[in-house]
């Protein structure tokens, strides 16, 4: 090709000729990138507390934050002994107390702690929750309990995120294996099956490898975005492998190679801006988790694109010549039967559809979601809800609530405490000023020296200088002056204050004085980290609510209120899990619709600009979104509660990836029509998106449905099943449903139909034209389709890409 004509190539054209050129470079970044990979994939932080994705200005977050920066919070596990004696059980727990580590065991004859022949033990640890030490402890009280049967319920380590990412990987096995059966079936040459297969790995690694670029990304974005890569992107990788093979039949390797490339990078592009859209709208969410999925997926997919542009070609080039040798034919049969379907039942199918529609969007507002793992039954246990469900079924689960208050007021917190077991809904409550200390007082009880004294065991006068010693160290000097017998110091203050002035020599005990004041600090100092901070005093309040339902959201109102009362325009804050999920459903009352209406709005404004009309987004998303309105309604009529999440990120990935299905149906309907009758049009679109649909979509379906069968996590458990079923559902509306609405609505496209400008150069010439690119117009006659040749002629053209360009006679003759 001479220099005049290299000046006429696309700029697409000079991109992919320098990624193909530049393939050897391109897998030397890829090697490096993949070795740097096997150690940035161990820097990414993984969160496994969904509540830390609350919205900040949520009561449940507002008040972890505080409980993070003023409280500690120790370790605690629960451990159930099944078949052991109530004897047996007592000497077990004395044993439990002995270990290293442990701070305090609970268990007594009730039959909260012993019930069924299993006694359950509380186990608190000396150590904060986030310290690797509590592990070792609980390490060390499973191994005194060998013999027995143990189950253990704790919330200490990683032990979500080990389960889960084996669960994942057992996944991931068998969706490769369905994705290889996939494409051999789906392809006509067996050396493609391993160009994508190493496309998409490559794409995953690099993903993987730049994760810790965000930080920290969540456990469900960390177990199912390979999977989701992989379903959601494979396609792009068809799509180039196809217009190579196309390309390949008049083109030698390389060159073929590059007028692929060079066609693929705005086709695949402008595909992958529907998926794109749809995950966008997940970051308009309140509830943080959405915005992370969101840029993890579209991370992945950007990577997903990267792989397939500057990998893939490198590996067409490569396999190329096998690819030559290893041709079959395709094993996808022709189904004229669902054109010839949907052009009889054009006047039935929709206004059956249409009836569907509204039913869905009747049921799916009746969908039962929850906001917690309590209702939910996930369809394989792991050893921790195994251990959980049978504490549960010996003994009465706990609701523990945290309520925050300014510090400083002990008469308040008590009447606060004593207001709210006055409630059938509160089981007990724990505060500073209703945890006995020795002989019936309380921490927070204000002693005179004389109590003090009783209490302790020491000479009055002893205590008086005690008292006063104290009044010099916080300057109360009123108290001295007015006489330091009537001085009320709390208790817990006073035996805080004694202990520093043993260790610092001014006040000197007997041994036995100074071990009980030594176990006594040692409870006291206990129970202050975790009940007293520096602006606030926790309280911890135990209901007999279940923790999730309206029942319990409406007395976490009461509870706020009450504590309001006594504090009047001050700030008092809830935390607990009844509260997560209450902050949960507020969240989701906003998300619901935002990434409703937000997903539709970005497919609606690709769509507008891909049919220019406004009529055909209208059509292509009331199909989709049928089927994300007919999907949620399932769930309605099963009784199966749905955590709300997989709503919320399955709306948004079944609106963007599903409507590429629609997007290849209307396309080839719209490119047709022109062309033969409607029912002979319809037929061969079906034809020819039957291979694409069935790609794609029976991946997507299975990674759904073996994501919803074998993890045991609730949430992700939900995002599988139901993803699997709506793509289930999207692809049936696609086949049978759409044809029928594109042959009825096609007057609705064109009287809705709007011309933008265009980057389609028009071409007229008469002589000897050189033609070289996607063209639509005369040559001496009406051709449509991908041209390399010299016209001898009249040629009036629309260049789609390429160049046509005049040449003189012996111009021609030298090429």
């Amino acid at each position: 090709m001479k220099k005049g004509n290299k000046d006429q190539e696309s700029v697409m054209v000079r991109l992919a000729t320098f990624v193909v050129d530049k393939r050897n470079l391109f897998f030397l970044l890829v090697i490096i990138g993949t070795i740097f990979t096997l150690f940035s994939r161990n820097w990414v932080e993984v969160e496994n507390d969904l509540s830390s994705y609350l919205p900040i200005h949520s009561t449940t977050r507002q008040g972890l934050d505080v409980m993070e920066e003023q409280f500690t919070t120790f370790g605690t596990a629960d451990l159930m002994v099944a078949n052991i004696s109530l004897e047996e059980a007592r000497r077990v727990k004395a044993e439990l107390l002995e270990l290293d580590g442990v701070q305090s065991v609970e268990f007594d004859d009730t039959t909260d702690h012993y019930a069924h022949a299993s006694a359950l033990y509380s186990l608190t640890f000396d150590y904060d929750e986030d310290d690797e030490r509590c592990l070792e402890a609980l390490d060390r009280a499973r191994e005194s309990l060998t013999g027995w049967d143990v189950f253990v319920s704790t919330e200490l380590g990683n032990t979500k995120g080990d389960i889960i990412d084996a669960e994942v990987n057992v996944i991931m096995v068998y969706v490769a294996v369905i994705v290889l059966v996939v494409l051999l079936l789906t392809s006509q040459t067996y050396a493609e099956v391993p160009v994508l297969i190493l496309t998409f790995v490559t794409a995953m690694i690099l993903n993987l490898g730049s994760n810790f670029l965000l930080g920290k990304i969540s456990f469900v974005s960390n177990s199912v975005t390979s999977i989701l890569q992989l379903a959601l992107s494979l396609d792009y990788a068809v799509i180039f492998c196809n217009r190579f093979k196309e390309e390949h039949q008049i083109l030698p390797i390389r060159e073929a190679t590059i007028i692929a490339l060079s066609k693929a990078i705005p086709e695949i592009s402008a595909s992958s801006l529907t998926t794109i859209g749809g995950l966008v709208a997940m970051m308009f969410m309140q509830f943080k988790l959405g915005p992370d999925m969101a840029v993890c997926l579209i991370k992945a997919i950007l990577f997903a694109l990267l792989a397939v542009f500057v990998v893939m070609p490198g590996l067409l080039i490569l396999f190329g010549p096998l690819m030559d040798k290893t041709q079959h034919r395709s094993f996808i049969p022709k189904i004229p039967f669902v054109g010839k379907f949907a052009y009889l039942s054009r006047f039935v199918i929709p206004p059956v559809f249409l009836v569907l529609v509204v039913l869905g969007i009747h049921f799916s507002s009746d969908c039962p979601y929850v906001y917690g793992y309590g209702s939910i039954e996930t369809p394989k246990l792991n050893e921790v809800q195994i251990a959980s469900q049978m504490i549960e079924e010996n003994f009465t689960s706990k609701n523990l609530v945290a309520l925050m208050v300014p510090t400083g007021d002990y008469e308040k917190e008590r009447m606060i405490l004593d207001e709210l077991e006055q409630y059938t809904e509160v089981d007990y409550t724990m505060g500073l000023s209703n945890v006995e200390a020795m002989d019936g007082y309380m921490l927070a009880d204000r002693l005179t020296p004389r109590q003090f004294a009783e209490l302790a065991d020491l000479d009055y006068e002893l205590a008086k200088l005690v008292y006063t010693a104290y009044a010099v160290k916080n300057e109360d000097y009123g108290r001295i002056i007015g006489g330091i017998s009537a001085y009320r110091v709390p208790l817990m203050d006073m035996f805080l204050f004694i202990c520093d002035q043993l260790d610092e020599g001014y006040v000197t005990l007997d041994k036995e004085q100074t071990d009980d004041l030594d176990e006594a600090r040692e409870q006291i100092e206990h129970a202050k980290v975790q009940l007293q901070g520096s602006e606030y005093d926790r309280m911890l309040v135990y209901l007999t609510l279940p923790e999730g339902g309206e029942e319990t959201y409406a007395f976490l109102d009461t509870v706020q209120e009450t504590a309001q009362k006594y504090y009047p325009g001050e700030s008092i804050y809830l935390a607990g899990n009844s509260t997560t999920e209450a902050d949960f459903k507020a969240a989701f009352a906003t998300d619901n619709t935002v990434v409703s209406v937000v997903s539709i709005l970005i497919v609606l404004v690709v769509l507008l600009f891909t049919f220019r009309s406004a009529g055909m987004p209208v059509l292509l998303i009331l199909v989709i979104q049928g089927s994300i309105w007919i999907n949620f309604s399932i769930p309605a009529f099963t009784g199966t509660p749905l955590f709300f999440l997989s709503y919320l990120v399955v709306s948004s990935i079944q609106m963007g990836a599903n409507i590429d299905y629609a997007i290849v149906i209307a396309s080839r309907y719209m490119e047709l029509k022109d062309q033969m009758d409607h029912r002979q049009a319809i037929i061969e679109t079906m034809n020819f998106a039957f291979p694409t649909i069935v790609t794609s979509g029976s991946i997507l379906t299975v990674a759904g449905l073996l994501i919803g069968q074998m993890t045991s996590e609730a949430a992700i458990v939900g995002i599988g099943q139901s993803l699997g079923r709506g793509t289930i559902l999207s692809i049936v509306l696609v086949m049978f449903v759409l044809p029928q609405i594109l042959l009825i609505g096609g007057a609705v496209v064109e009287k809705t139909s709007f011309s933008v400008p265009s980057a389609v150069k028009k071409h007229r010439a008469s002589g000897r034209v050189r033609v070289d690119g996607l063209v639509r117009g005369e040559i001496s006659g009406t051709i449509s389709g991908t041209v390399h040749a010299i016209v001898d002629g009249d040629v009036d053209l629309n260049l789609i890409s390429g160049y046509a360009q005049e040449e003189a006679e012996h111009e021609t003759q030298e090429n």
